[in-house]
């Protein structure tokens, strides 16, 4: 690691004093897209791949170039893919409309659920339990727990995602082992057991429609 915890730490504490109050906004835009979902609400997939759009664009340009880049030159790349995510997103979701979101029930949902479960109420807990007080944690809006909560909502789909959407979140749960391991934020494993059971699920589902159509 180029750079040490208390400086990682560092980020957090000034990435959540420069933006307050407005990580709570984030939080509740995740709160208002599970309403969306579970009022089912007719514009609610639109909506929702906008709001990933912002999520994903808020990480790459504000978190990773303007803030995580002073102590990590590697932030650069990380945030030009992060927002290549986001054109990911505008292409599935708005371009070719294959993603449609709603809550019925099966596997892939309760999965999702409690994987979202875990990024909005257990990750700050475990912040907490960890250590990891306000404001030298990762809030919500940051690339962790974001991605976290990305990997849930894409089990509340009803189409075939496209494959490539999960691409740039499972390179980023990939990269996540490292934050929890060699930085002590042990709540991020989290991150690469959203990404192992999300694409684990969505790839099993897209055999079993193959399958089916087969016979």
């Amino acid at each position: 690691m180029p750079f040490t915890i208390e400086q990682f730490l560092g980020i957090f504490k000034s990435y959540n004093n420069s933006i307050y109050p407005f990580q709570y906004a984030l939080f509740i835009s995740a709160v208002f897209i599970l309403f969306l979902v579970i009022r089912k609400r007719s514009y609610r997939s639109p909506v929702i791949t906008w709001i990933l759009i912002f999520y994903w664009l808020w990480m790459g340009v504000v978190y990773q170039i303007l803030f995580f880049s002073s102590i990590n030159p590697a932030a650069y790349v990380f945030g030009v893919i992060f927002i290549l995510q986001a054109m990911v997103f505008v292409k599935a979701g708005i371009i070719d409309k294959k993603l449609e979101f709603e809550f019925v029930k099966g596997i892939n949902q309760f999965t999702g659920a409690v994987i979202i479960l875990y990024a909005l109420i257990i990750y700050p807990l475990l912040n907490v339990y960890f250590g990891h007080v306000y404001p030298e944690n990762p809030t919500f809006g940051l690339p962790c727990p974001t991605t976290i909560f990305t990997f849930g909502i894409l089990l509340w789909t009803t189409k075939k995602i496209p494959g490539y959407v999960l691409i740039i979140p499972l390179i980023w749960a990939a990269l996540g082992i490292s934050a929890a391991l060699q930085l002590g934020i042990k709540e991020d494993l989290g991150l690469f057991a959203a990404g192992i059971l999300s694409a684990g699920l969505i790839f099993t589902s897209r055999i079993k429609e193959r399958k089916v159509k087969t016979a």
